[in-house]
C-alpha cells in the first residue's frame, strides 16, 4: 500500500491510499480519485515529506507532518479520518438513496421473493421489480439457476 498526499485543481488538500503507484495512476486517468470535499476529479500528488525509519527504531516511522490548514472557508479538516468520514457519509448516501429508489419502484413481494424470482425467469408470471426475502441458500440457488438478484442495502441505523 501506498500513501499519497493529494490536492484537487481547487486546492483542497485530502489523502489516500492505494495499492501501487501504478494503481493511483490508473484510478486518476479513469477519473475514479475524487476530492472528498468538492468532487472535483482533476486530482494530483502533492508534497509530502517521506517516512523515515532509522536502524534503531525499525518499526517506528517518523510521523508525517501535520497538514496544512486549509484557506477556504468551504474546505473541510484533511487527514485520513476526515477523508474516511467524507468518503463514509458520501457512500452512506448512495446507498440510502439506491435503496429508497428500490423500495419506490419495486413490489415487495416478502418470503416469496425466491418463488416470484423463479416464476418470472421462468416466464410463468410476467416481469415486473420485486424485492423481499431470501435466506442465503434460497439466494445461492437462485443464481445457480442463472437468476440474477442483489441483497438490498442496509445501514446500520436501519437496525436501530
Amino acid at each position: 500500500m501506498i500513501h499519497y498526499a493529494l490536492r484537487c485543481d481547487r486546492d483542497h488538500d485530502f489523502e489516500s491510499w492505494f495499492q501501487s503507484s501504478s494503481a493511483y495512476d490508473s484510478q486518476v486517468k479513469r477519473k475514479l480519485v475524487t476530492c472528498p470535499i468538492c468532487g472535483s476529479a482533476k486530482v494530483d500528488k502533492a508534497i509530502m515529506a517521506p517516512r523515515i525509519v532509522g536502524k534503531k527504531g525499525r518499526g517506528r516511522a517518523t510521523p508525517p507532518p501535520e497538514a496544512a490548514t486549509a484557506t477556504t472557508p468551504e474546505a473541510a479538516p484533511s487527514g485520513p479520518t476526515s477523508l474516511l468520514m467524507a468518503q463514509e457519509r458520501e457512500l452512506r448516501a448512495k446507498l440510502k438513496e439506491l435503496r429508497d429508489h428500490i423500495v419506490k419502484n419495486a413490489d415487495n413481494v416478502g418470503e416469496r421473493f425466491a418463488n416470484e424470482a423463479r416464476a418470472m425467469h421462468y416466464g410463468d408470471k410476467e416481469h415486473r421489480p420485486i424485492y423481499g426475502e431470501a435466506s442465503p441458500e434460497e439466494a445461492k440457488s437462485l443464481i445457480d439457476e442463472g437468476i440474477e438478484v442483489s441483497p438490498l442495502p442496509t445501514l446500520p441505523e436501519d437496525r436501530n
